[in-house]
């Protein structure tokens, strides 16, 4: 009775407290948001201006991280909505609609009047309902200098089979916020967690809300037990059964004046219905406790349900916080959750056929051998990093940093059976290491677009499109390559930021048109083909290598020999990075 009474106290005592900041982040939010709405106002009226749908071919979406995408029910296609890009000095925001046609390999933009207005870290939900429906809900608008936010609380729904928009206006529903997570639950959307931001004050929620998809009525629900903590950012999963299950997530607080201290969470909930059915249902919070191998802590990972009752993460980063500054390790790799067994597990790819036939031609007794010895041997508590090699069906090396559990590596072979292997490794592609990516699955292919990782203070957000067949998990394969004439960085400028911000906040295709042709000389300035590639970034070099051999490579055309694309393509690293540090 102690315990519990005194753990109730605690409770409601957190409680009172988060009611309060939250009133104190809504007074200071709210002149800002004030002054936003002008300009997001000003957006839906260049919207307005569109009065009939229009779909057309077009290039690949541009690059940008936070948007949402999600498979259609009935057709073999992709739905990208939103999302955001920075350049250094601007901060974009987008409400495109794009379709991606998975047999064709091609997109589509497709223009609707009256679209929800220009956001990015909202959620979007698929249900089956009548042909189709996207449901979205929050997320947040950013005014060109990255400085001030506006929370979006509004509800709304595309119709897929007769491409028109809807605004869902229901009192009683979740306040603004964004970094969210929103999953539909038999016939309901249910909206979890999420923070509120100003340029002074922040806040971060646990609360839960319902949102009936019948009825189209808000309720917030009041799950007993002891739930998350506060966070955004987390995976929400939901189980046949029609439990919510949540994992990890970040949130910060702060200690004391202008200082705040990030968490990294790795624990993980259920969320589970009594009475369903019924009128009320009563919901309840327990702690879950999975077996195997838990991803590593990190933050900005993405969560896709896949086949087999299973949740799939991939990506995300790992800040490493100094005195001064902060270095993010950033991951590419894949990990499963079994929802049945409350296991998880990494997804470790097999590689080719022709890989394994030729392994298993060349070195039969070898491999039993080593499978007697793996029998012997306890497989590692946790996950192990390695850095491994693997030549690209180009000819390319890859150095490919990467954080997996069991041996970190295979006993060296001979040169003849790496030869031998080369050609299977030469399929071996895999998207390069990223946060905030956007992940969708469609007939147990899991398709990965966008997302973003950060070098010292640069970012490079990404516009490429991979897929790899979650029954087979055998290769990657690039759909759409990233185009390294879309990297725009811009440094800090003392000129008046406040010129064009509405184009900015826009979506700024002008924008990236006219430095088009700057990038390209700064571009060609990079290439330092006599440079010797130097010893003193053997990270840096690890995590973003694959992009400056496409860069590279682009530069110097199809026909440059593969030795000097290397080369030049870790000369323009080594000067990124000294110019960076």
């Amino acid at each position: 009775m102690g315990k519990k009474g005194k753990r109730e106290k605690k409770g409601k005592g957190a409680e009172k407290t988060a009611a309060k900041m939250e009133k104190k982040v809504s007074r200071r939010a709210k002149k800002e948001e004030e002054d936003l709405e002008a300009l997001i106002a000003e957006f839906q009226n260049l919207d307005a201006k569109k009065t009939q749908v229009i779909e057309t071919s077009c290039p690949p979406p541009s690059p940008r991280l936070n948007g949402s995408l999600s498979a259609h029910p009935e057709k073999d296609e992709l739905i990208l909505f939103g999302g955001e890009y920075f350049n250094g000095q601007k901060t974009y925001l987008y409400n495109e609609l794009y379709v991606y046609n998975i047999r064709k390999n091609s997109w589509s933009k497709l223009e609707i009047p009256n679209p929800p207005p220009r956001r990015c870290a909202h959620q979007a939900a698929v249900v089956p309902t009548a042909g189709g429906q996207l449901w979205v809900f929050g997320g947040e608008f950013a005014s060109p200098n990255g400085e001030q936010f506006y929370h979006y609380k509004d509800l709304w729904v595309l119709h897929l089979a007769t491409k028109t928009w809807e605004q869902i206006k229901a009192s009683g529903g979740p306040s603004g916020r964004s970094g969210h997570r929103m999953v539909a639950c038999k016939r309901q959307l249910i909206v979890f967690g999420g923070f509120h931001e100003s340029a002074r004050d922040y806040i971060y929620y646990n609360d839960v809300y319902a949102f009936n998809l019948d009825s189209f009525t808000w309720s917030k629900l009041a799950p007993s037990g002891i739930g998350p903590a506060p966070r955004s950012g987390c995976q929400m999963t939901t189980s046949p059964e029609g439990s919510i299950i949540i994992y990890g997530g970040y949130s910060k607080q702060r200690i004391k004046k202008d200082v705040d201290k990030g968490t990294l969470h790795t624990d993980m909930f259920l969320l589970k219905a009594e009475g369903a059915g019924k009128e009320e249902e009563k919901w309840t919070w327990s702690r879950l406790s999975p077996s195997g191998v838990k991803p590593p802590p990190r933050s900005g990972f993405s969560v896709v349900m896949a086949p087999n009752n299973r949740c799939l993460l991939f990506g995300g980063v790992h800040d490493e916080e100094e005195e001064e500054s902060i270095e993010g390790d950033f991951f590419n790799d894949i990990y499963f959750y079994d929802i049945g067994k409350n296991r998880w597990f990494p997804g470790q790819l097999k590689g080719p056929k022709s890989e394994k036939r030729k392994r298993r031609r060349g070195r039969q007794t070898e491999a039993e051998a080593a499978g007697e010895e793996e029998m012997e041997k306890e497989p590692p508590e946790g996950p192990v990093e390695i850095v491994k090699e693997v030549v690209a069906e180009d000819g390319t090396v890859m150095t490919i940093k990467q954080v997996i559990s069991g041996p970190a590596g295979e006993k060296e072979k001979p040169e003849s059976e790496e030869e031998e292997e080369d050609g299977a490794l030469g399929q071996h592609v895999e998207p390069c290491p990223r946060s905030n990516a956007m992940l969708a699955v469609k007939h147990g292919v899991l398709y990965v677009f966008g997302g973003m990782f950060e070098v010292g203070d640069r970012q490079f957000t990404l516009s490429d499109l991979h897929s790899i067949d979650l029954h087979k998990l055998e290769e990657w394969k690039v759909l759409v390559e990233m185009d390294p004439k879309t990297q725009e960085w811009l440094e800090e400028s003392e000129s008046d930021e406040d010129d064009d911000d509405l184009e900015g906040a826009e979506g700024g295709e002008d924008g990236e048109e006219s430095s088009e042709e700057e990038s390209e000389d700064e571009e060609g300035a990079e290439q330092h083909p006599s440079v010797q590639p130097g010893e003193e970034h053997p990270d840096f070099l690890a995590r973003t290598e694959q992009y400056w051999i496409q860069l590279a490579r682009s530069n110097m055309g199809p026909d440059a020999k593969e030795k000097k694309v290397v080369k030049v393509a870790h000369a323009m690293a080594k000067t990124f990075y000294e110019d960076s540090v």
